[in-house]
C-alpha cells in the first residue's frame, strides 16, 4: 500500500484477480487484541513495505439500472513481523484483517457506507499510526448515453462504418439508436439496401446490446403510410416542405401522432427489430400533444427536451425559435424527470406521465466542439462522488455526409469519458442505453 500500493490502484490485474478468501475463517486473528476503537493517525505518505490486491477506490452505489458495488474484498501483503493488520473504513467499526498463506485478508459489506469520499487507513499491530491511507469513493452512477439520431432512410456506409470503429474503439460504449421507420418506405430506397441496413442494425443490438429506438421526421412517405394526411407549412426551416423531412412534430395532434407511432412500431416489427420504447422527435419538436401520444403508446422514455443554446447555428430559422420557445429553462444540467400531462416542462406529483424525460443536455457533436463537449461532462459532475445518479445525453446525426471532423469530436469525447469509468475503477460513469436509464429514476 503505499507507493507500491498507489501504482497498483485502479490496475487491470487488480480489477480482475478473484480474492480466493475461506470466509468461515474470518474473524479476530487468534490471542491478538480486538482493533483499538480510536482511529489512527493517517499517514503523510504511505508505507511502500505494505502492498495490496483488489482494493479499488471508487464503488458505485446501487440502482435500479446498476448493481451496486457493496463489498470491499482485498488483502494486504505486510512485512515480516506484522503479527495483525486493522482496517478503519468510515461508517463501518474497525475491521480486523484475517491472516492466510499470501497475506492478509479482508472482506466485508460497505452497503451501509454513504455517499463521499472516505479516507481509509490500515494499522499494524494496534500502532497508533496507521502505515496507510486509501480513499474510497462512494458514488451513485453518472450515466454517459450516446445517442444517434437517422434524419435519412439511408444513413450510407461511411458513417455506419464510423459506428462500428467507435465499439471497437470503445468497448464499454452502448449507444442507442433512434432508428428510422422511413428506411421502409422510402419509394427510393431499394430493397437489397433496405435488408443490408437491417442486418447491420441488427448486429448493432445482438452484439454491442445497442437499442434500437425510434426517431421520427415525418416524411410524407411514412406519414401517408400510416394513413395519416401530410402536413406540409410547418417547416423549422422553409416556407413549405412538400418532403415534410422538416416539418414539427407538434403540427401532428396527439391522436395522429399515435397513428404515426403505431406504423412505425409495426414497421419495426415486420423488420425484426422489436417494439421501440424509448423516442426523440425529429428537430426535437415535440410537444405536450407529442408526449400524452408516447404515453398512449407504452414508450417508457423520451429525450427530445433539448438544450436549445447550443445549436445557435439556427438562430434566425424556427427550428431554433421554436425550441428556445419550447424548452427554455432546459441547459447544460438539465436531469430527467417525469412531465405532467399538461406541460412538457414541469412535474405535478400525481398528474405525471409514466413517461421518463431525459434531457438531451449535451446537444448533438454536430453543434459542439470536443471542448464544449467536455465542459457539459464537467458541469454535471465535478470529479467528487455523486449522492444522486446522473445523466449525460449525448449524440451525433449518422448521415452520408459524416465526416472524419464529427468522428473525432465523437471519438475525442469517448476518450474523456473513458477515462472516468466506473468498471476501470477510475470514477462513476457507466455507458448505458435510454431504455435501461429509466431504472435509475423510478416515479416517485
Amino acid at each position: 500500500m503505499i507507493d507500491r500500493m498507489a501504482v497498483m490502484l485502479g490496475s487491470a490485474a487488480m480489477r480482475t484477480w478473484t480474492l480466493a478468501l475461506a470466509i468461515a475463517a474470518f474473524g479476530c486473528g487468534g490471542g491478538n487484541p480486538d482493533p483499538k476503537t480510536d482511529r489512527p493517525n493517517a499517514p503523510s505518505t504511505n508505507d511502500p513495505a505494505y502492498s495490496s490486491r483488489g482494493l479499488e477506490s471508487w464503488y458505485l452505489i446501487g440502482d435500479g439500472a446498476t448493481p451496486g458495488e457493496d463489498q470491499m474484498t482485498f488483502i494486504i501483503t505486510a512485512p515480516s513481523g506484522t503479527d495483525f493488520v486493522d482496517v478503519y473504513i468510515p461508517g463501518l467499526a474497525p475491521q480486523r484483517m484475517v491472516e492466510q498463506d499470501d497475506g492478509f485478508a479482508l472482506d466485508v459489506s460497505i452497503a451501509t457506507v454513504a455517499a463521499g469520499a472516505h479516507e481509509v487507513l490500515f494499522s499494524a499491530n494496534g500502532s497508533d499510526d496507521a502505515f496507510a491511507k486509501h480513499t474510497l469513493n462512494r458514488s451513485a452512477a453518472y450515466y454517459v448515453l450516446v445517442s444517434t439520431d437517422y434524419d435519412f432512410s439511408d444513413p450510407g456506409n461511411i458513417s455506419t462504418g464510423y459506428m462500428d470503429k467507435m465499439h471497437m474503439d470503445h468497448p464499454a460504449v452502448v449507444m442507442t439508436h433512434f432508428w428510422a421507420p422511413y428506411t421502409y418506405t422510402d419509394p427510393q430506397l431499394a430493397e437489397p439496401r433496405r435488408a443490408e441496413l437491417t442486418a447491420w442494425i441488427k448486429k448493432q443490438r445482438d452484439i454491442y446490446k445497442d437499442e434500437i429506438a425510434l426517431h421520427i421526421h415525418p416524411y410524407c412517405h411514412f406519414v401517408t403510410g400510416a394513413g395519416q394526411t401530410c402536413i406540409t407549412d410547418q417547416s423549422t426551416v422553409y416556407a413549405e416542405d412538400l418532403s415534410g423531412y422538416t416539418i414539427k412534430l407538434s403540427a401532428y395532434t396527439r391522436e395522429s401522432m399515435g397513428a404515426l407511432l403505431q406504423h412505425a412500431g409495426t414497421l419495426f416489427e415486420q423488420q425484426g427489430l422489436g417494439t421501440p420504447t424509448t423516442f426523440r422527435a425529429g428537430g426535437w419538436t415535440a410537444d405536450i400533444n407529442t408526449l400524452l401520444a408516447l404515453a398512449d403508446n407504452g414508450y417508457v422514455a423520451d429525450t427530445s427536451a433539448l438544450n436549445w443554446k447550443h445549436i445557435e447555428e439556427w438562430q434566425g430559422k424556427e427550428l431554433y425559435t421554436w425550441n428556445m420557445t419550447h424548452w427554455g429553462p432546459i441547459d447544460d444540467t438539465s436531469q430527467p424527470y417525469y412531465p405532467s400531462t399538461t406541460d412538457p416542462l414541469t412535474s405535478q406529483p400525481g398528474a405525471n406521465m409514466t413517461m421518463l424525460e431525459v434531457p438531451d443536455n449535451g446537444v448533438m457533436i454536430d453543434y459542439v466542439s470536443t471542448a464544449q463537449m467536455n465542459a457539459i461532462f464537467d458541469a454535471n459532475w465535478d470529479g467528487t462522488p455523486l449522492v444522486a445518479p446522473k445523466t449525460l445525453m449525448m449524440g451525433f446525426h449518422p448521415s452520408p455526409s459524416f465526416s472524419q471532423g464529427e468522428y473525432k469530436r465523437v471519438d475525442d469525447f469517448l476518450k474523456y469519458a473513458d477515462m472516468r469509468l466506473a468498471k476501470s475503477d477510475l470514477g462513476p460513469v457507466v455507458y448505458i442505453a435510454l431504455r435501461d436509464v429509466v431504472k435509475a429514476f423510478p416515479a416517485q
